[in-house]
């Protein structure tokens, strides 16, 4: 059972709250029943602010189950609406580091797919180009370069450019990369958690009611494999 104190907040002011997402966590409540971060973070605000009645926390963006690293949520409804503009059009810039087996050829690029997602199977698809059976197909970039190679395994560093559903995890797959742990998207094993190796790091952005700029890093994941790069990144 998770409990407030396992909350690991990274940045918190009138308007936004932002914690480091455990891998296997929900963001926003789905047909399991799980409990989410969401109501978490609720109960967090309430908790310390001693707050009386419903606390209002509005989700911004997610990160898959699987994934860890920086959420953000909204304490206002002004600061729902106006970071829900920021990641409309793309102001917000996004790292993300990734695990893999293959090393990427070449070693630092830009992909750009279509995607499409089947909401049954959870699962995206991702096409070069759109066709007539793919004319609802988004397109997708992300730019990546490769930041370190330890016994095998390759530390990726990826920027998204837009925000689809499961984008850097497809992209990567369809380059011939597959996220160690993503079973779905071609690895050959899933991890005993059911994680995967994709930590969003850092969010940096204007602050939409401060207008100043804000960056928020989270720390990776206590785990083997990401301890080997500890050095590569400075953590």
């Amino acid at each position: 059972m998770l409990k407030i104190k396992d909350l690991k907040v990274l940045y918190e002011d009138n308007h936004l709250i932002a914690v480091n997402k455990p891998a296997g966590w929900l963001v926003q409540g789905d047909d399991t029943g799980d409990t989410p971060l969401s109501e978490y973070v609720k109960a967090y605000v309430k908790k310390k602010y001693n707050k009386p009645g419903e606390v209002f926390i509005g989700v911004i963006h997610r990160l898959d189950r699987p994934v860890s690293g920086v959420v953000i949520f909204a304490r206002t409804s002004k600061g729902l609406s106006r970071m829900n503009a920021l990641f409309r059009d793309q102001k917000m810039k996004k790292e993300y580091l990734a695990i893999t087996k293959e090393r990427p050829k070449p070693m630092e690029g830009t992909l750009q797919h279509y995607l499409l997602k089947d909401p049954v199977k959870n699962r995206t698809r991702a096409y070069d180009r759109l066709g007539n059976r793919t004319k609802h197909a988004k397109l997708s970039k992300l730019t990546y370069r490769l930041v370190g190679e330890i016994d095998g395994h390759c530390l990726l560093n990826i920027n998204p450019l837009t925000g689809r559903p499961h984008q850097i995890r497809v992209q990567l797959a369809t380059m011939g990369c597959p996220i160690k742990g993503d079973f779905k998207y071609g690895f050959q094993s899933s991890n005993h958690d059911g994680s995967i190796f994709l930590h969003c790091r850092s969010m940096s952005f204007m602050h939409p009611i401060k207008q100043e700029p804000i960056k928020i890093t989270a720390k990776l994941p206590k785990d083997f494999f990401w301890n080997q790069f500890k050095h590569v990144i400075n953590e």
